[in-house]
């Protein structure tokens, strides 16, 4: 009785599952239907398909089955609702009609008992599919009445966080981000965000800023600062405007007046995302290969990414940030150039990488490169990156009013935990050095950070961290020692 089974339970959808509400009307033109008397008839119909059992018996036993002009079955054809409560009635009219007609054959009674045992095996199920269905219409007409626009997507995310840290007192940082993603063909994206904060700081930015700011979130030389959202001015402002399509189908362009380097080099999956992962923002990004000036405040210009095949993409930027003064091509811009590799079957990616800077009469040559691995666990996803730069600085800083000549090196290493006993929980250490370098200083910075976060909902995330950071901006000082709680609302 197998072959029987899609004929009762399709009789149960039309009667108790399916709402009773019109369908689209296809555009096709209706063909005239013929009459199969015997499955042979039908030329796309073969006895090894998995359906041949189930068409034959409809011709055999019931007789009720119609074949095209051109004697095909198309079986994988769409079926319209009108053309399913069709062939539904007419099976249940023959059964009534051979039960009329006092025919009790064993098939007659046992497709009726098949009837009867689905109705209730599944009745409840689907009647309660039913309900979920009309919900689900219900709240698909509200969403598209109160749309924000028929081709943008509105997003945004809040920041919250509590710190406290040495020689500092309690201060609560924000920062409000707004996501405008409109799509014209379905294959391109503009972003448009939307920036402000209140310009809040955390212990280890004021220990930078007393020492002029070269390391800090905010660094004038490199970003090796603490709390990724310090510093977030007041004003409302455009901190991204690109837009991003695929000329061909392995080749992204993006094009834009405020364009992140960040958006599209150096993205560690690990480390990345300030509200959700660790919160300081040299754990972000290399300071060598993506430039605290240029990123911060984004810039004009266009970045590719061409996924040469399933393993390797190669990407180049170019971003200008002072593009309305001073022109595409003059200081300050970044030019960098990264090769990724997935190695097949594995979850571990390597990024070779490369930026060539103007900073403020600085110019700079950096290279880096970067790992992570990926292991999934029963108990969750177990992760390890890390990070090694190496670079020049060279000329006249503008800034900071000297002849630079600088070879600095940096480095990361990094374990994250994701899911680890707590479903949506994600833990992580790392530590590293932002800009080794013996001309500048006479100590080494040191950043150290634990943090464990937990996704509440799909929605809110709550993520306590501790993060140390030693010699400050590379001079002898005592080390800051800093404790926060970041709250991070997405919507």
């Amino acid at each position: 009785m197998k072959e029987l089974n899609w004929i009762c339970i399709g009789i149960i959808l039309a009667t108790v599952a399916l709402p009773a509400r019109s369908q689209p009307v296809s555009d096709e033109p209706s063909e005239p239907m013929e009459q199969v008397t015997t499955v042979s008839e039908l030329t796309d119909i073969r006895p090894s398909d998995w359906a041949y059992q189930a068409v034959k018996s409809l011709v055999e036993r019931y007789g009720i089955l119609s074949g095209y002009p051109d004697r095909t079955f198309r079986g994988n054809r769409p079926l319209t609702r009108n053309e399913f409560a069709a062939a539904i009635a007419n099976v249940i009219g023959r059964i009534e009609e051979q039960l009329i007609a006092g025919n009790s054959a064993n098939t007659i009674a046992e497709d009726m008992q098949t009837i009867r045992r689905v109705v209730a095996a599944y009745g409840e199920a689907l009647s309660q599919l039913r309900s979920r269905v009309d919900d689900l219409d219900n709240r698909t007409a509200t969403v598209e009445r109160q749309q924000f626009s028929t081709t943008t997507k509105l997003s945004g995310q809040v920041y919250y966080g509590v710190t406290n840290g040495t020689n500092d007192q309690a201060t609560l940082l924000s920062r409000v981000r707004l996501n405008l993603l409109t799509s014209f063909q379905g294959n391109d994206v503009l972003v448009t965000q939307l920036q402000a904060g209140n310009d809040g700081r955390d212990a280890i930015s004021k220990a930078h800023d007393a020492r002029q700011n070269l390391l800090g979130t905010n660094g004038i030389l490199a970003d090796g600062g603490g709390l990724d959202a310090v510093g977030v001015p007041r004003e409302l402002r455009v901190r991204k405007l690109y837009y991003s399509f695929r000329p061909a189908e392995n080749l992204q362009v993006s094009v834009g007046s405020n364009l992140p380097p960040s958006d599209f080099i150096d993205r560690n999956q690990f480390a990345n995302q300030s509200g959700q992962n660790f919160g300081s923002s040299f754990f972000a990004n290399n300071p060598l290969i993506v430039q605290n000036e240029i990123d911060r405040f984004g810039g004009a210009g266009a970045a590719i990414a061409w996924n040469a095949n399933r393993a390797l993409v190669i990407r180049g930027l170019y971003a200008a940030a002072d593009s309305a003064t001073t022109g595409l091509f003059q200081d300050r811009y970044q030019a960098s150039l990264e090769a990724e590799y997935t190695i097949p079957n594995q979850p571990i990616t390597v990024r070779a990488q490369y930026t060539h800077a103007d900073i403020n009469g600085t110019q700079i040559n950096a290279a880096g490169l970067s790992a992570e691995w990926a292991i999934q666990r029963r108990f969750g996803v177990f992760g390890i990156f890390g990070r090694l730069g190496i670079g020049s600085y060279e000329g006249f800083n503008s800034i900071l009013q000297q002849d630079l000549d600088l070879n600095p090196k940096t480095w990361a290493l990094g374990v994250s935990f994701q899911n680890f006993l707590i479903p949506g929980s994600k833990a992580g250490l790392a530590v590293g050095q932002p800009f080794i370098s013996d001309r500048l200083g006479n100590k080494t910075q040191t950043n150290f950070e634990a943090f464990f976060g937990l996704l509440l909902n799909d929605r809110l995330n709550i993520s306590p961290s501790v993060t140390v950071v030693s010699n400050p901006n590379n001079r002898a000082s005592p080390t800051i020692l800093e404790w926060s709680l970041r709250v991070l609302y997405e919507f």
